[in-house]
């Protein structure tokens, strides 16, 4: 594996072999596998749980990070090619991304969606500009349209969870503020695909994944594929309800439009009364940041069936795992 900008092209043995090395990691955090080696982290965009993770994973290692973060002490940058610079970007990253490179034995990127071209942000173009840049590693830390990280974390965390791979899987959309992407809908349907899960993707009728995306679900692998619009059909026989938030394809980049269509869709919370036709011992999981009785209710994320703290902590050990794999 020369980099890790996605699940969708590795097997899901590979995949599980990550995994299980995540789970050696987990029960013996501490090793010297990155001493004397230097991991560059740039993110374009804000995090919380990406950069302590990867900071705490990196020096558990005996490595050492770098961090960058334009505009906030660098220089902002420039991704777009054949650009006129004489706005507020000082440097492009036809120049940037080397540079970093040379600096460091693996270099990671966090670059989130435009989200004004629909198809651009799919392709995920920018995050393949950046690894066609790097001479070194790149590990995707978050892209436009794919969160890789995220969903080594979740799938270790069905592991423990002793959800089987055939297991029952939603996808729920809920209601939010502002219109998200698809990185983390896409990475969570993709992750659950590859190990063969029935899945549900649970949404209103105005706002069903971008075709591509459930078309792609099919060809990784999926047990079985379907849509609900109410959660006592979605939920039923669910052992696991993966809640987020996107925007409908079809107001893509037109977020007045979006606003409208949303408007009467804050009944999108999850509560407890979803899961009553669900696995008595159903799990809640989001990737975090999560905004409280808005997406979802206290009632479940303060009650048995939220596994967000250990999502998040299996962050730091699914990244260490992506790091000793691609170490040289």
């Amino acid at each position: 594996m020369n980099d890790f900008l996605t699940l969708r092209t590795l097997k899901p043995s590979a995949i599980q072999e990550l995994v299980d090395v995540a789970k050696e990691l987990k029960a013996n955090p501490i090793n010297d596998v990155l001493k004397g080696k230097v991991i560059g982290l740039l993110f374009m965009n804000p995090s919380l749980r990406t950069l302590a993770s990867f900071q705490a994973g990196i020096g558990q290692m005996g490595g050492t990070s770098v961090v960058i973060q334009p505009g906030t002490g660098t220089w902002t940058l420039e991704t777009r090619d054949g650009v006129i610079m004489d706005g507020t970007e000082v440097e492009h990253i036809r120049e940037a991304i080397p540079v970093l490179a040379s600096y460091c034995d693996i270099l990671g990127i966090r670059s989130f969606a435009n989200q004004t071209n629909l198809a651009e942000d799919l392709a995920d173009g920018l995050m393949h500009k950046f690894a066609d840049l790097s001479p070194k590693p790149l590990i995707n830390m978050e892209s436009a349209s794919d969160h890789p990280c995220q969903a080594l974390a979740d799938w270790l965390t069905l592991d423990e969870l002793n959800v089987p791979t055939n297991g029952n899987f939603v996808l729920s959309w809920a209601w939010h503020p502002k219109p998200l992407p698809y990185a983390v809908p896409r990475a969570a349907l993709s992750m659950a695909a590859l190990r063969g899960m029935n899945i549900t993707i649970h949404c209103p009728e105005t706002h069903k994944l971008p075709e591509e995306l459930y078309q792609e679900a099919q060809k990784l692998g999926a047990n079985s594929l379907r849509y609900s619009h109410n959660p006592t059909e979605a939920l039923e026989n669910a052992q696991v309800l993966y809640c987020k938030s996107w925007v409908s394809p079809q107001n893509y980049g037109n977020p007045d439009a979006e606003a409208e269509s949303r408007k009467d869709l804050r009944e999108w919370c999850v509560r407890e009364d979803w899961f009553k036709t669900a696995d008595h011992d159903a799990k809640f999981m989001h990737c975090l940041p999560v905004r409280r009785n808005v997406k979802v209710a206290d009632e479940i994320l303060d009650g048995p069936r939220s596994v967000v703290i250990q999502q998040a902590e299996n962050r730091l050990h699914a990244q260490k795992a992506i790091l000793q794999s691609l170490i040289k």
